[in-house]
């Protein structure tokens, strides 16, 4: 079996490249050419398996580029991971967060449906990464089935590539199916996202020094992004291709992260935390949390780590 993952480089990514391997996949990933020191950089999380995967450097917002790498690799399995997933930064940059996540997203579904209708008679299967991002503020806990009413350009970019990938679905019967994960994090976590913000600033931490953050009530559902690529690879198992939510269904606010994780190092977080409002969202989205038993009853999906062990493996790692 070939898997070819777009974003290998990022903290899913690098996990999903761990589990396929272990399962005896030939594993390859896309990436963005850039200068070899920054490669280094971002290839850290992949550094240990670089000897054991393959790397096509591809811009996923051309469509030729992608459309040649996927022709290289004929993969059985595509994962859709590659976006501008900061969602601070799709407010200032929206123009780049829209073509990174949509025509990305259009790129690859539209190089695979070519690809299976050509001579070379593959079903290639794709995975697109979704998110929670797309339900905004609507009542929760959120499932399949909530209306979505995204409160972002992230969360809009997001929600066109669940649409186009059922599209593709419905359209051209191609095996496509979306993941919506919510926020799941792990020691791999990119440093600007705000779990992981406040993770090194515990770890890091100097007398004096304050952690400048934004709106601290707001409610999320944490999971390890550890075990949700696991999920990602059973969807792609399954005899037909569904769309699934995937979460631990508690939410905790950003107060009750910085309270745990400043408590594993004796320290109280009131002393250190300040609220900056520059970080505050211009549209905020208040509770996010998922009901994920249509994952539990078909994909036997169950959360192992929940909130304050995932806190901990964040600090300890």
């Amino acid at each position: 079996m070939k898997a070819l993952i777009s974003g290998i480089s990022g903290q899913d990514g690098s996990y999903l490249s761990d589990l396929l391997l272990s399962k005896g996949y030939e594993v390859f990933g896309l990436e963005r050419r850039v200068a070899l020191k920054d490669q280094k950089v971002r290839n850290e999380r992949i550094e240990e398996i670089m000897d054991s995967i393959d790397i096509i450097p591809c811009d996923i917002t051309n469509y030729a580029s992608v459309f040649n790498a996927i022709q290289k690799v004929m993969p059985d399995e595509v994962y859709h991971l590659a976006a501008q997933s900061f969602v601070a930064e799709s407010w200032i940059d929206p123009f780049q967060t829209i073509d990174t996540n949509v025509t990305g997203t259009l790129n690859v579904l539209e190089s695979i449906r070519q690809l299976n209708n050509s001579n070379y008679f593959k079903n290639i299967k794709f995975y697109f990464a979704a998110s929670s991002e797309m339900f905004g503020n609507e009542q929760e806990p959120q499932n399949e089935r909530t209306p979505m009413n995204p409160r972002s350009p992230y969360g809009i970019s997001k929600l066109t590539g669940y649409q186009l990938t059922k599209n593709y679905r419905e359209s051209y019967g191609m095996f496509a199916c979306s993941g919506i994960l919510f926020n799941h994090e792990s020691p791999r976590r990119g440093k600007e996202f705000i779990t992981k913000k406040i993770i090194e600033f515990v770890k890091n931490f100097k007398p004096g020094e304050k952690l400048e953050l934004g709106n601290l009530d707001a409610q999320r559902d944490w999971g390890y992004s550890k075990e949700y690529v696991e999920i990602m690879w059973k969807m792609l198992q399954q005899k037909k291709p569904e769309d699934f939510v995937i979460g631990t269904g508690e939410t905790h606010t950003i107060r009750e992260f910085c309270e745990e994780a400043f408590a594993l190092k004796g320290l109280n977080y009131e002393d250190y935390v300040v609220i900056n409002q520059k970080f505050l969202r211009p549209a905020e989205l208040n509770v996010l949390r998922a009901d994920y038993t249509k994952a539990k009853m078909k994909l036997g999906f169950e959360p192992k780590v929940k909130f304050k062990e995932l806190v901990r493996l964040m600090i300890n790692e």
